[in-house]
C-alpha cells in the first residue's frame, strides 16, 4: 500500500508586500515557522524578508499541490495578486489562524 500525504501551496511576502514567494509543503505550519524564524538564512525568503503568509490552499495529495504550485509560478505577478486579493483582500498574515 502506498501512503499519499497531502500538501499545501502558499504565497508569502515581505512587510511592504513587494516581494512574492510561492512554495509547496506537506507541513504548512512548520514551513511558515521556518520562514518566520529564518531557519535557512541564505535563502531567497530570508534575504528578502518574506515571512508573511498571504495565501495558502491545501490538497489531498502532494502531487496535486506541486502541480498547482507550478501553475501559480508559471502565471504572471498580476495573476498572483488577484489570487491573493480574492482570498485575502486586506493582505493579513494568515499564519496565526493556522496555529490557533
Amino acid at each position: 500500500m502506498v501512503f499519499q500525504k497531502g500538501g499545501c501551496v502558499y504565497i508569502i511576502t515581505n512587510k511592504r508586500n513587494t516581494v512574492l514567494y510561492t512554495g509547496v509543503t506537506s507541513d504548512i505550519i512548520g514551513r511558515i515557522w521556518e520562514h518566520k524564524n529564518k531557519v535557512h538564512p541564505k535563502s531567497f525568503t530570508a534575504r528578502y524578508g518574506c515571512d508573511k503568509l498571504v495565501y495558502y490552499c491545501c490538497y489531498s495529495t502532494i502531487v496535486e499541490a506541486i502541480a498547482y504550485e507550478k501553475a501559480i509560478k508559471g502565471g504572471s505577478r498580476d495573476a498572483k495578486l488577484k489570487l491573493i486579493e480574492f482570498i485575502n483582500p486586506e493582505w493579513k498574515d494568515l499564519y496565526d489562524g493556522l496555529v490557533e
